[in-house]
């Protein structure tokens, strides 16, 4: 027989809990984590990844809403707040479909008697009931009302969402009320067992069933409460002394462990840890167990830094007239000094060392004694050495330690990281009008493409903008997310911006274009999530059935009004399509706020020339950002992250209109037109 092997799997959820890793989080991290949420289910205890932002401005009016979807019925509206140091329970009751329009309309007569109502309710449904309910009976002197309740709606599973993880196999409200202590009158109620009783009471009419389900609103709003208020308290800090809460940002990782320094709480184990390293092994043990291990660490080479010299410049030079501190006329020499200078030589062959010493005299004031010399000033590293560095790091993407090293060991230059960040630094500063000027290029022009990444500056988050057009291309540091940035920008920029669906950028007053790519892939995401949504099918046929042939005409085209414009028609008889259907699932009814929403920023390529369907252009520049940001870690400055934006953005540029990098920096030219320009195809290089 042959040999089966049982690969390893994870069959239970202790075995899921220990796959669980902390790791850095940027920016608005919303992805639930299946490991931790086993962890907190292993060790029972509330992990919370802060800080939590949870608020109930004004006076909170706990919400719950029991319906028959298959119906589209809503027969019981539960309210639960306080008022003068009372809790006041309300519950409305519709015997029939009738009925309906009644209890709503007694539901937003006691809402307008509160002061600041603010709805706090758990899940969507509640959500989707305000919406339904304002369409179907629409009353003008309430539509305000309606609206502000829906804006201001606190819906707790949304906060708890990739941000709680209570030690619960689900997040619905029955387990997590449970945990925090709260019970049901009926041990077996849920939402489905509350429909088969409405089905039951509504043949027999037994007034029991009908208590049994008013109890179970009210004991939902209470429930919603309860949580309400932990989250609150949550919010605000860990209680004293609470030993089920922990913060995921002090988790430790248990196995396996990395790599670093170890705290000991014995000062024992510190010590036997340090006899333990490799250095100390080698150098006092090893070296007096093995003798040949004791030759080779008394003959290990040490690094020369005594490098030849190439060139010797004798600079002869007019004495001066007069003494530079006091104006006095007899000076005499004395002596002389020397400045060396590192640099390179590049050629078809390779690289080549090239180090040059200048000589020149020294002079003597005999009145103050003051000594100065008339040479100069001579940068100690020379421009292609400077240039071939940079080209290093940001081109070739190597670490500064890496280059550092290699100037060592080849060239056996007295090089360390520190020397090759000043080096990055001056090229940066030269670069500084060259990246302005790209900059002022972009904004002048008629078509912008803006995107943004996350970032880590000294440990903590940062944000980094692009902004781009087909030949240029600018990183902007930003120590947020908020959209001041863009606006500073773009503030005197005319044209097309195309952008991804982030809020942010609608606040920016100019023509703007979305990226259709972003939106076929969110949709194509949720018809996997949900494959037997048939409304979720049919906004993506429709959606499809007009994004193709336009994809067509463009393939065939380009990005030709002239050409683009025949599909204006099919685009509005879609919008229009999709504002009769009344969508019932809340990701249809999403998706369709979202279509309106943006309706004049969906197919602005069609009437201007030029302007792409997507973002590629910005999102292919943000990775060579993050290609970088993976060499430079988390340990650069804001300084020197700024440095890199500035240099990256003239390489990506330098990509963009087909010259080398390397050529440019070299050339030692004031913007890469000119470079262009001067050298013509003569400039272009193959790397």
């Amino acid at each position: 027989m042959g040999q089966f092997r049982i690969a390893k799997s994870i069959f239970t959820v202790k075995q899921l809990s220990y796959t669980f890793r902390p790791r850095r989080r940027v920016g608005n991290h919303r992805k639930h984590e299946h490991a931790l949420q086993a962890l907190a289910i292993r060790k029972n205890q509330i992990h919370v990844i802060g800080p939590l932002a949870f608020t109930t401005e004004g006076t909170p009016v706990y919400l719950d809403v029991e319906g028959d979807p298959d119906r589209d019925l809503y027969y019981c509206i539960g309210l639960r707040f306080e008022t003068g140091g009372m809790t006041i329970q309300r519950s409305y009751w519709a015997d029939s479909p009738s009925d309906e329009g009644t209890i709503w309309a007694e539901c937003l007569r006691t809402l307008a008697g509160i002061d600041a109502p603010r709805l706090v309710h758990y899940g969507a449904y509640e959500t989707t009931f305000l919406r339904q309910m304002g369409k179907r009976y629409p009353n003008p002197e309430r539509t305000v009302l309606v609206d502000r309740l829906i804006e201001s709606a606190v819906n707790l599973l949304s906060t708890i969402y990739a941000r709680v993880y209570f030690p619960t196999y689900s997040n619905g409200l029955k387990d997590v009320a449970r945990y925090l202590g709260f019970r049901w009158s009926h041990p077996a109620a849920s939402g489905l067992v509350a429909l088969a009783w409405r089905r039951e009471w509504e043949y027999s009419r037994r007034p029991d069933l009908k208590q049994m389900l008013i109890t179970y609103n009210v004991e939902d709003c209470a429930a919603a409460q309860m949580v309400a208020e932990n989250l609150l308290t949550l919010s605000r800090s860990s209680p004293p002394g609470a030993t089920n809460v922990v913060d995921v940002a002090t988790l430790r990782r248990e196995y396996p462990q990395r790599l670093g320094k170890t705290d000991f709480v014995l000062p024992e184990f510190k010590q036997i840890n340090d006899a333990a390293r490799w250095d100390h092994q080698r150098e006092k043990v090893y070296a007096r167990t093995n003798k040949r291990l004791a030759r080779v660490d008394r003959n290990a080479p040490t690094e020369r830094w005594t490098v030849p010299i190439n060139r010797v410049v004798e600079c002869e030079e007019k004495r001066p007239a007069r003494c530079t501190a006091c104006d006095a006329t007899l000076i005499y020499r004395w002596g002389r000094l020397s400045r060396t200078v590192f640099d390179f030589k590049l050629s078809g062959a390779g690289v080549k060392r090239w180090v040059v010493r200048y000589s020149f005299p020294r002079y003597i004031c005999w009145q103050c004694k003051a000594t100065f010399h008339q040479y100069g000033y001579q940068a100690r590293y020379g421009n292609t050495m400077c240039a071939y560095t940079v080209y290093q790091i940001i081109d070739l993407r190597l670490t500064q330690n890496a280059v550092a090293k290699s100037m060592r060991q080849i060239f056996g230059i007295p090089a360390s990281r520190g020397m090759v960040n000043r080096l990055k630094a001056s090229v940066a500063e030269r670069c500084e009008g060259i990246y302005q000027a790209i900059l002022d290029k972009i904004v002048a022009g008629a078509l912008v493409h803006a995107d943004e990444t996350g970032a880590t500056v000294a440990g903590k988050d940062a944000y980094v903008w692009v902004f781009a057009n087909l030949e240029e291309v600018a990183f902007v540091y930003s120590e947020n997310r908020e959209a001041v940035t863009a606006q500073k920008v773009l503030q005197q920029f005319g044209g097309v911006l195309v952008s991804d669906f982030y809020a942010g950028y609608d606040s920016i007053s100019c023509t703007q274009q979305k990226c259709l790519i972003h939106l076929m892939r969110d949709i194509n995401d949720d018809l996997y999530k949900q494959p037997f949504n048939d409304e979720m099918k049919e906004i993506g046929t429709q959606f499809g059935e007009v994004l193709r042939p336009i994809i067509e005409s463009v393939d065939r085209f380009g990005l030709k009004a002239r050409y683009l414009r025949k599909h204006q028609p099919a685009v509005n008889k879609f919008f229009q399509t999709l504002s009769r259907q009344d969508y019932q699932t809340v990701v249809a009814v999403g998706y369709v706020r979202r279509f309106e929403k943006n309706r004049d920023r969906l197919f602005t390529f069609l009437d201007h020339d030029g302007v792409p369907w997507n973002n590629n252009n910005a999102e292919h520049a943000i990775k060579a950002f993050v290609r970088l940001r993976n060499v430079i870690g988390g340990t650069s400055t804001a300084k020197g992250l700024r440095d890199y934006l500035v240099l990256l953005s003239v390489c990506e540029t330098c990509k963009c209109k087909g010259v080398s990098f390397l050529d440019f920096l070299l050339s030692e030219e004031a913007s890469v037109d000119a470079f262009i320009s001067k050298r013509g195809q003569r400039g272009v290089s193959v790397e």
